[in-house]
């Protein structure tokens, strides 16, 4: 009996040694540029894996960069999350450059898979290229150095080469998964995450506060924490180029129905593309002289609806609508800015649209009265009696009075030049 017992105990207690061991991983992915929604959904991901009481985070990265604001809150959370986060540059290919950079220094592990590179972490703003007045290098430079005070503080606190994270930010180096090694700037190289979990099992890594945790990672439960639809669907309008795309339709829409009112259609498809507009430029960094110059495209388009300009009106919609575009996002990235194609196309779909409204409303200006007393004109009609001086014509299944001012026979046909009042002036025709 004590024997039974003996073996019972030794295989409960075998049970909670191998749950014991069992250890769960959060997978997050952070696949394109940074602003706020992935900043969201990156914050979220690592709040999961502290409820869940996850060993490790592995924050897999491709991007080109991003917003300043999102790339702090990511590192923010990061440096303070009780679960140490592994950065992983995967698959082969990827980069973390501008913003990706930052990320992977501040993480208790930094990884990258074979094919991949990061670095290129010099600020960068908008319109570079042009006159570099004194402003300009002023601003440029207090950017600059900021950035590298904040790189500095990372690789320091996290053991990493001080010196080269701060030629990648101030002479945008880049560095391949090999010079990173060689330059401590990434704790090791992994094919894949299988290979990362294997090598990172039993390591002590130093945390940002100075403490020290040991991973146990013995055949870990991998857990993939998705992006939410809301998030999805958010990331999909953080794109300028949909922005752009959005207001074009909107603005389309809107005008038709403004042009052919009760057309319903038209007005439900542009305040609904208007409004996922607004929302999208409410996700990305905004330049107000660029919204304030879209706005003033608004209004002149409006206003070519009541005022005749002969399309000048248009042409300045046109006008201040592409100088807007172009300057409308403060987006630090190539990636996060709107393509001059984009630009382009809404362009000539406005263009295109403003033209045929306005040559419909202008035929329909030209076009013939065919109601009232304007529609009677030119008419043919039928002398009802003979027309001396006066007599009755016979027109639109109506009988009239008539005066013309050369004799017509009763029957022949007669063509009317004028209404005054109630009386008709005709001739023959």
């Amino acid at each position: 009996m004590k024997t039974n017992s003996l073996y019972v105990v030794c295989f409960l207690l075998l049970c909670s040694i191998s749950f014991a061991a069992e250890s769960t991983v959060v997978h997050i992915f952070l696949d394109g540029p940074i602003h706020a929604v992935t900043s969201e959904y990156v914050t979220r991901g690592i709040d999961h894996a502290q409820e869940t009481n996850a060993e490790l985070v592995i924050l897999q990265v491709e991007t080109p960069g991003g917003i300043d604001g999102p790339m702090r809150t990511i590192i923010s959370k990061m440096v303070n999350s009780k679960v140490p986060v592994a950065v992983y540059v995967a698959p082969g290919g990827a980069r973390a450059t501008s913003a990706g950079f930052f990320i992977t220094i501040a993480a208790d592990l930094a990884v990258m898979a074979p094919g991949t590179h990061l670095g290129s972490a010099h600020p960068v703003t908008i319109g570079e290229g042009g006159e570099e007045t004194e402003n300009r290098k002023t601003m440029m430079k207090k950017a600059t150095e900021d950035s590298v005070a904040y790189i500095k503080t990372l690789a320091e606190k996290r053991s990493r080469n001080i010196e080269q994270a701060e030629k990648a930010v101030r002479d945008s180096i880049s560095f391949t998964e090999t010079e990173a090694l060689k330059w401590k700037l990434i704790d090791f190289i992994a094919k894949d995450k299988n290979e990362l979990l294997q090598k990172a099992n039993g390591l002590t890594i130093k945390r940002f506060d100075g403490s020290e945790k040991k991973l146990n990672l013995n055949k870990p439960r991998v857990i993939a924490y998705e992006m939410t639809r809301r998030q999805r669907f958010l990331s999909f309008l953080a794109d300028p180029n949909i922005t752009v795309l959005l207001f074009s339709i909107g603005m389309i829409g809107i005008l038709m129905e403004l042009y052919h009112p009760g057309a319903i259609l038209p007005g439900i498809v542009g305040v609904i593309s208007l409004s996922l507009c607004i929302l999208s430029a409410q996700i990305l960094p905004i330049n107000y002289i660029g919204a304030m110059l879209i706005a003033f495209s608004i209004v002149l388009f409006l206003l070519e609806i009541k005022i005749t300009s002969y399309g000048l009106l248009t042409i300045g919609g046109v006008v201040s609508f592409v100088l807007g575009a172009t300057m409308l996002f403060d987006a630090p990235i190539p990636e996060m800015r709107i393509s001059y194609k984009v630009i382009g196309t809404s362009v000539f779909l406005i263009t295109a649209t403003m033209a045929f409204l306005l040559f419909m409303v202008v035929s329909l200006h030209r076009r013939k009265p065919v109601t009232g007393l304007q529609g009677l004109l030119q008419e043919t009609g039928i002398a009802q009696t003979d027309i001396h001086g006066s007599g009755k014509v016979f027109v639109h299944g109506e009988l009239w009075n008539a005066t013309a001012n050369e004799p017509i026979s009763k029957g022949e046909k007669v063509k009317i030049v004028s209404v005054e009042g109630l009386n008709l002036r005709v001739e023959k025709q």
